[in-house]
């Protein structure tokens, strides 16, 4: 049987001794969209998106709507009706590369799903993502949040604040203070691909204003994103203010960092991602939500 992986993930399955797991796990991975993944997907307000620039640097997007923004129209695709602030470039980039990977996570019950196919985008601007593989995660290191509409006299519209090659100090601390993120990453046969990542507050490091350094902890072992960028350097990150609405996009080269020595000095750390940025975007009502902390995973490593 054809392995569902592609050398990268499996070659970074191999350094971390896990393969005969992950072959174990993969066989979760299917091509349909299950019942009870089309209910969990109709009551979510929010999914962050993959996609791919037309010169091949990867952005990571997010999507949000009140519940039934997405709806799967048959087992193979769902629909998506979502606003984005006019300099959010997934729109664009799916028109030149139709590659699209989609996180969904119920922040409250700490379910999380994924979603990873080909986009095509409606003549209403109606987005469809056509599967090709989907799977569900494990609910390790998602901090638990409740959200609620926000309220409508805040009159908070998508706009863009700035593009930028480097980091301001303010955003710097948006980082550090960070507990959750997404990255995006791409391979040219397994596509586009989304995922989260979160810790304690300050989990995230930030080194210079172009470099951040992040632990990665023990995970399904699967090694999609770490296997996406072993073959290819170009990720994405996206920091979401839970409390304003605004956004933090980021592009750039991403590489995986082995050093035991270095490794040793992020608790709960197995390797290291470090991060350069090119280019960034920060948009500030990108959206509706607004959320209530309700704890902290008991996953997240002291």
């Amino acid at each position: 049987m054809a392995s569902v992986y592609h050398p990268g993930e499996l070659s970074v399955q191999e350094r971390a001794g896990v393969r005969e797991m992950a072959d174990r796990i993969g066989r979760s991975i299917r091509s349909t969209i299950p019942l009870a993944a089309q209910e969990f997907l109709r009551s979510e307000p929010m999914a962050i998106a993959g996609s791919v620039d037309p010169s091949g640097r990867v952005w990571a997007s997010l999507l949000v709507g009140d519940p039934g923004f997405m709806q799967a129209v048959n087992e193979r695709t769902i629909r998506l009706k979502s606003r984005l602030a006019n300099g959010d470039p997934l729109v664009n980039n799916l028109t030149a590369n139709d590659q699209v990977g989609l996180v969904v996570i119920d922040f409250a019950t700490r379910r999380r799903m994924r979603l990873n196919g080909r986009a095509e985008i409606g003549a209403d601007g109606t987005l469809y993502i056509h599967a090709r593989q989907v799977y569900s995660n494990c609910p390790k290191y998602i901090q638990a949040r409740g959200w609620e509409r926000r309220r409508a006299e805040t009159g908070l519209t998508p706009k863009v604040r700035r593009q930028f090659g480097r980091l301001s100090e303010e955003q710097q601390q948006w980082i550090r203070a960070a507990d959750t993120f997404f990255v995006a990453s791409h391979h040219p046969d397994g596509g586009a691909d989304a995922s989260h990542r979160g810790g304690h507050p300050g989990f995230v490091h930030v080194l210079n204003a172009n470099r951040v350094i992040w632990p990665d902890y023990s995970g399904n072992t699967m090694f999609q994103t770490l296997g996406n960028i072993t073959s290819n350097s170009q990720a994405g990150l996206l920091f979401i203010d839970f409390e304003s609405g605004a956004t933090l996009q980021l592009t750039g080269k991403a590489r995986i960092i082995w050093d035991r020595e270095r490794t040793a000095r992020f608790p709960g750390a197995e390797r290291l991602i470090e991060f350069d940025l090119e280019e960034g975007i920060e948009i500030s009502g990108a959206s509706s939500l607004e959320w209530r902390f309700m704890g902290r995973s008991p996953f997240n490593p002291a």
